[in-house]
């Protein structure tokens, strides 16, 4: 008979064994969060084992196009960033955002420019010690922050260009390093995205993370959800009918509320939910002009905003027909939409169970600290979605 001491022994190295299992074994679905320099938080790491990749957000395209650079500017290593996480989550690093795009305009613009963005991307890969790099252009064709001063018809040489640049860099890289992209959430910035060039595109990447936040920005007119159920779904929908398999997909999560000033009557004399806002961008120059903003989990409420704010957390409510946590906030006159964890949890039967997506992503781990509530709702969502229980 085994005595006590033994039985103890061998259930503590049952109970260590799982643990190690658990930290070595990679999960069933893509899990990546992007880790930005704003926010260098992370939870602890067997909180972490679902994360499969992890996009460390930015570097900037422009460094690319100089040749033979040797130096990679970055806000930390990604041996600093590997040490968070499980040993088998692969550390990407995502170059551009949203602004930053005139690095992918030169890099694009011929073979020759193209080929030396590529190998330059590839030495900074080596150099790093990154699994690969995460493509994040807002957006090649146009409609990025400068479509005032710079027309959609100037860079509309872009959307061949695309393919072709990322055609060089899986060339340069080749095929065991990561190639992802982030790619937009609006039908109408989709202009690279279209049936004959998403074959093309998705021909060099390993997935695509679908940007479905965002969805309500300054270039609206009326209310709606920043990343809502049905605006997801259209989204989704787009880049399958233009060529992209579901599996290749990733569904996006964003860990910040939203808020934009709206017209008064109209509002409250009908639904919230698609009433005027007030002007939110400048016409000529497309610059903001103050009517809306935005601000992680893990930052200070503004404080112009921060008694409107209490009262959408104390008395907001789901859009169950467009999926959608939202307060209309009719002593200010204040537009609110952000994702609740129950919201975030929803998502899963009705987008990733629907559509028989490959993953999900979120902007960013560290914009949901110090709680993590936004991003234990997606792993439990997660959870659920992989043992099959897609009730709400």
């Amino acid at each position: 008979m085994a005595s006590i001491r033994q039985i103890s022994s061998l259930l503590l190295f049952l109970v260590s064994l799982s643990v190690a299992i658990n930290l070595t074994s990679k999960p069933d679905l893509r899990c990546i969060m992007y880790f930005t320099g704003q926010h260098l938080v992370a939870p602890p790491i067997d909180q972490l084992q679902h994360v499969t990749h992890v996009a460390v957000a930015f570097m900037s395209p422009g460094i690319f196009n100089e040749p033979e650079r040797r130096d990679w500017p970055l806000f930390t290593t990604v041996g600093e960033v590997r040490a968070k996480f499980p040993r088998y989550t692969k550390v990407m690093v995502a170059i551009g955002g949203w602004g930053d795009t005139i690095g992918f305009s030169v890099a694009a613009l011929n073979d020759e420019t193209r080929k030396t963005f590529a190998e330059n991307v590839a030495s900074m890969v080596a150099a790093t010690g990154a699994d690969g790099v995460d493509v994040d252009w807002e957006y090649p064709g146009g409609n990025g922050e400068d479509y005032k001063q710079v027309p959609n018809s100037a860079k509309a040489w872009e959307i061949k260009a695309y393919p072709l640049l990322l055609a060089e860099l899986r060339a340069a890289l080749g095929p065991d390093k990561i190639i992802s992209a982030a790619v937009p959430g609006l039908k109408r910035d989709m202009l690279a995205f279209t049936r004959e060039t998403v074959p093309r595109i998705m021909r060099h990447l390993d997935f695509l993370n679908v940007m479905t936040y965002d969805l309500m920005n300054r270039r609206d007119t009326v209310t709606k959800h920043h990343t809502g159920v049905e605006l997801s779904l259209e989204a989704v929908d787009a880049y399958v009918s233009a060529g992209a398999a579901p599996q290749k997909l990733n569904l996006g999560f964003a860990f910040y509320a939203k808020y934009f000033k709206t017209e008064h009557d109209a509002c409250a004399l009908a639904s919230p939910v698609g009433c005027p806002t007030l002007l939110l961008e400048d016409l000529d120059t497309g610059k903001d002009l103050g009517r809306g903003g935005s601000f992680s989990w893990h930052d200070p409420v503004p404080a112009e905003v921060a008694e409107s704010f209490s009262r959408a957390v104390e008395s907001g409510v789901y859009d169950d027909q467009q999926g959608g946590f939202y307060y209309w906030d009719a002593a200010e006159d204040i537009w609110w939409t952000f994702d609740t964890p129950d919201a975030i949890k929803r998502k899963f039967p009705l987008i990733m169970g629907k559509r028989r997506l490959g993953g999900v992503f979120a902007w960013a781990l560290g914009e949901d600290a110090s709680l993590f509530r936004h991003y234990g709702a997606l792993i439990e969502g997660l959870e659920k979605h992989l043992e099959g229980k897609q009730e709400l």
